[in-house]
């Protein structure tokens, strides 16, 4: 019970980790455990469409657990794909780290699911990956777009790199990919 204990409140650091995004209506950057809650919000309401043979409890463990490694690597915005490479060794040290804090048998688990997670390769995966871009698009597109303006995002970037979120909810991706086609504050 101490490992249990000792991860939870590692965790807590996660609370620390300041995205890209404010939340609606706040002058503050979000959080990367506010994000990995609403990220696995989503999933949970995704899953309602999923195909039956996806592992539904997998997916909502991978969301949960993803940002985890954020502790210590820190957060990097999802377009900056040069500093997502150079963060990759960074972010499977502080998953052996902090996942090591775990009894074996759990800790095991959720690092073969961090893993399983980054790599994509497996349905659940992909789903997860997908659900996972949801909200900083829904974000963007309800505050005007306050982080892909501050980083010069243009619109062929938000379509590409958000294309994924269509193999979770093609309905909800055409949805979002109108909006982003319309929205005035993207450059193209």
């Amino acid at each position: 019970m101490q490992n249990t204990i000792s991860f939870l409140l590692e965790t807590e650091k996660l609370k620390a980790v300041l995205r890209q995004t404010k939340p609606l209506g706040e002058d503050r950057y979000e959080n990367s455990a506010e994000h990995s809650w609403q990220t696995t919000l989503v999933g949970l309401l995704l899953l309602s469409e999923a195909p039956d043979y996806i592992d539904q409890l997998k997916v909502l463990k991978m969301l949960l657990i993803h940002d985890i490694v954020e502790i210590d690597a820190g957060d990097v915005f999802v377009y900056n794909d040069a500093e997502r490479e150079a963060i990759a060794e960074a972010e499977a040290n502080a998953a052996r780290r902090l996942f090591g804090l775990l009894d074996d048998e759990i800790g095991s688990e959720l690092h073969a699911l961090w893993q399983e997670f980054e790599a994509a390769q497996t349905v659940e995966a992909r789903f997860a990956k997908a659900a996972d871009r949801v909200m900083p698009v829904l974000q963007n597109l309800a505050s005007g777009g306050q982080s892909w303006s501050e980083h010069k995002i243009t619109r062929d970037q938000v379509m590409a790199k958000n294309q994924p979120i269509a193999g979770a909810s093609p309905e909800l991706w055409a949805t979002l990919k109108a909006q982003i086609a319309a929205a005035e504050f993207l450059a193209d």
